[in-house]
């Protein structure tokens, strides 16, 4: 999948700080190690609507990796009632159907790019090599500063060794969740603060690719989101509330 330098744009915003959202956090969830389960206490989720949303996937990706992720941000669809919080979810996979091709992608399929995305002038420059920061995970991280900003915040050390979110699944969904929790779209939302006060979906997509997307900038891939939305929230049996698009 062709991916542009200003992937992950929002990397060089101000991330927003999850506990400010405007809901205090909730009691983490139970997890388990356990790869196949019927349904994770707490997730509006379950193992088979997960297999239903993601048949193709990689076997990378599992339910169970999902689950263990969730103790690093267990905000992540608990706020709200019952239909907001799997129009969260719905939202949530739909984003990352459109970045992985249905998981099917764990790294960038487009090698030409590996080079794009190492900001040199930062401090901290690039350790791994210039072309170490591809694409990789449920939402393709990339850039030298998405993967420091992303390892400060799960305790790893992803600037120097960013290889771990290719072959780490749980350490995959952690930073998938970083980025939804934490990173602010140019209207100062995060996707998760977006999707629990009914901002809608629309708002999603300006988090992960605003610049290059919304506005009437690329419309198949807004209505590629969209129609990813609209099945899974159909899985999921919950309506898709309004501001589909940005």
């Amino acid at each position: 999948m062709p991916r542009t330098p200003t992937h992950l744009i929002v990397g060089l915003l101000t991330a927003a700080v999850l506990a400010g959202c405007g809901t205090a956090a909730p009691e983490p969830r139970q997890t388990t190690q356990s790869s196949t389960l019927g349904s994770a206490p707490g997730f509006v989720v379950s193992d088979a609507q997960f297999e239903q949303i993601f048949p193709n996937r990689d076997k990378f990706y599992s339910y169970g990796s999902l689950v263990r992720a969730f103790d690093a941000f267990p905000v992540f669809a608990t706020v709200g009632d019952e239909d907001t919080r799997k129009r969260e979810a719905a939202a949530f996979f739909a984003n990352v159907y459109h970045e992985t091709q249905g998981l099917r992608l764990v790294v960038e399929a487009n090698t030409a790019n590996y080079g794009n995305y190492c900001d040199a002038g930062l401090s901290y420059g690039c350790p791994a090599g210039r072309d170490s920061y591809y694409g990789r995970g449920p939402v393709q991280l990339s850039w030298n500063y998405n993967y420091r900003a992303a390892g400060d915040s799960i305790g790893l050390d992803l600037l120097d060794d960013p290889g771990v979110v290719k072959r780490d699944e749980t350490v995959a969904w952690k930073t998938a969740l970083w980025f939804w929790n934490t990173q602010a779209s140019a209207m100062s939302a995060t996707a998760h603060s977006a999707m629990g006060d009914g901002q809608g979906f629309g708002a999603t997509i300006r988090v992960f690719n605003g610049a290059l997307e919304c506005d009437g900038h690329n419309a198949a891939q807004v209505q590629d989101r969209v129609d990813a939305y609209l099945r899974i929230a159909g899985v999921l049996g919950v309506s898709p509330g309004e501001n589909l698009r940005c």
